[in-house]
């Protein structure tokens, strides 16, 4: 739906897990789109690159690129995509957004699946690291005048911005 709802061709992914998200990212895409994931895991890159292809999805339709996200995002291109799925360490969240805000076009969209952090969020007496980078994105997406944000409670808390 998020996929679909800015007309992404161009979508990037921030951690590939399983592929499952990345399914329903190419799902919601331009039938030209292209989805490029990134992980540092084979064993994850291998079982997305299967669940892509059991849904249809033709190889050219999906690039898997291993590695650190924030070693492997400034090597692609400022302002060419749409969407933005951010499902990678909560603790560089915010190095996430920054690379995010240079890849994405006008109009295009960043998310971050899991802010709740299992509870965490809400319980002012955490400090850990973790939740404390979570709750510093929160804030830099809700203070930014580059951003239109919503946190929907779905899952584990989705917090979408679109880039104006």
């Amino acid at each position: 739906m998020l996929a679909a709802a800015v007309g992404a061709k161009a979508v990037a992914e921030i951690g590939t897990g399983a592929g499952v998200s990345g399914v329903y990212l190419l799902r919601g895409m331009r039938p030209d789109g292209v989805l490029t994931t990134v992980d540092p895991e084979p064993d994850r890159q291998q079982l997305a690159r299967s669940a892509y292809a059991e849904a249809g999805f033709a190889a050219n339709r999906f690039r898997v690129i291993p590695g650190r996200a924030l070693e492997v995002l400034p090597r692609l291109a400022d302002g060419q995509y749409d969407l933005v799925f951010c499902d990678g360490d909560a603790a560089e969240s915010r190095e996430y957004l920054a690379e995010s805000l240079r890849l994405l076009r006008p109009g295009g969209m960043v998310c971050f699946e899991g802010v709740f952090q299992e509870g965490r969020l809400a319980d002012p007496g955490l400090r850990d690291p973790q939740t404390h980078a979570v709750r510093e994105l929160v804030r830099v997406i809700r203070e930014s005048d580059a951003l239109l944000p919503a946190l929907l409670p779905v899952s584990d808390g989705l917090l979408c911005a679109v880039r104006r």
